[in-house]
């Protein structure tokens, strides 16, 4: 499940997570995240899978979608497994109640989560976002997630992000790849 990571308790190695990570978890009751350093140039899923002997299976990502309406600009992260894609056109839209919504640009993502790209996740984004999570993702035992940089990765009980900040577990977030 773990792969050959070296996993240790999270709380235990701050060096390995990004300053809103770290702050998010030093407030929340989320006892079991472990977090393990990884190779920063095998961080892309494929790439991270294959080194770690990870499965697809239960390898998460999480992507930051941006929606609009009238100007405004709304936010939210989407957490699937790496075997689907994140529905952006169709329940991501509608749950934003935007008329159109797509991946935020990487350097706006950056910037507004203070997270690195390739390592972005949903503990500590900014806490007015709705996290969408699939509910693969909830029912899955452990999965792996970014750490909100590169250089690590975490592990984390699928059903503990349910209970994250703003967080809501949808059915049909995420389709087949």
């Amino acid at each position: 499940m773990l792969g050959t990571l070296a996993t240790e308790p999270a709380r235990q190695r701050p060096d390995l997570l990004a300053a809103p990570v770290r702050a998010a978890l030093d407030a929340l009751p989320l006892d079991a995240v472990l977090v393990a350093p990884i190779d920063a140039d095998l961080a892309d899923t494929a790439a991270f899978c294959a080194a770690y002997e990870v499965g697809l299976e239960v390898s998460a990502n999480c992507v930051i979608v941006a929606g609009k309406r009238g100007g405004e600009v709304r936010y939210a992260a989407c957490v699937v497994l790496a075997t689907t894609r994140a529905d952006v056109n169709g329940v991501v839209r509608r749950h934003l109640d935007a008329r159109k919504a797509s991946f935020a640009p990487q350097a706006e993502a950056v910037a507004l989560t203070n997270m690195e790209y390739g390592g972005i996740t949903p503990i500590g984004l900014p806490s007015d976002w709705p996290i969408l999570i699939d509910a693969a993702v909830a029912a899955t035992p452990y999965v792996i997630i970014g750490s909100g940089v590169r250089h690590s990765k975490i592990a984390i009980p699928g059903p503990a992000l349910s209970k994250l900040p703003n967080a809501q577990v949808l059915p049909d977030l995420a389709t087949p790849a």
